[in-house]
């Protein structure tokens, strides 16, 4: 017997076996790999997605609640330096007028008379003693002539002819100004030079 006339106990020829397995592994195997995807794998792939976007929006948050506590902390350090600067503006304030009336008092003094020459000195010491006590803590007092007329520390209170004085420059100085730290607490009353 040949071995092509050989058969398999099932009455098979051997080349027709393997025929017959080739075809069944082909059938066994898909047509195309790439069309079916295990729903498994879209799934992971979908959560790795959401999961991207969820970091991405964390970490935008951390970064905002950065920036709003470093903002934050900027605007308190700000509040308590200006707390600092201008607590004392109301009890200065409450002393301008003690110090006008010092002011007012020297000027109506009679200072010719020999029996006024004490109580004028003692003013003299007191409103000096009164202005370097609060210049320490950062008052300034606004009485120059002859400057620019400034809006933001001056109030004109009238206009003046004059040939001295450049026109919009102050002339005199009917109430002294004061500013706190650079702040205008008060602005000074002045008249203002115009030209003849």
């Amino acid at each position: 017997m040949s071995s092509k006339e050989q058969k398999t106990p099932e009455g098979q020829a051997p080349e027709e076996i393997i025929m017959d397995q080739h075809e069944e592994v082909e059938a066994v195997e898909p047509n195309d790999s790439a069309e079916q995807v295990d729903p498994r794998d879209e799934k992971i792939a979908n959560l790795e997605v959401q999961l991207a976007e969820a970091q991405t929006r964390e970490r935008d948050t951390v970064l905002r609640i950065k920036a709003e506590m470093e903002n934050l902390r900027r605007r308190t350090e700000q509040d308590i330096e200006k707390a600092h600067k201008f607590a004392l503006e109301k009890f200065v304030n409450e002393l301008l007028p003690v110090i006008d009336s010092l002011d007012r008092a020297l000027e109506v003094a009679d200072k010719a008379n020999p029996d006024m020459a004490a109580m004028v000195e003692g003013i003299e010491l007191t409103l000096k003693s009164m202005l370097d006590v609060v210049r320490k803590f950062g008052v300034e007092v606004i009485a120059e002539t002859n400057v620019p007329l400034d809006p933001n520390v001056h109030q004109a209170i009238a206009m003046v002819e004059s040939e001295e004085v450049p026109a919009g420059n102050v002339l005199g100085i009917m109430q002294k100004g004061y500013t706190l730290n650079g702040r205008t607490i008060r602005a000074a009353m002045v008249t203002v030079a115009k030209e003849k």
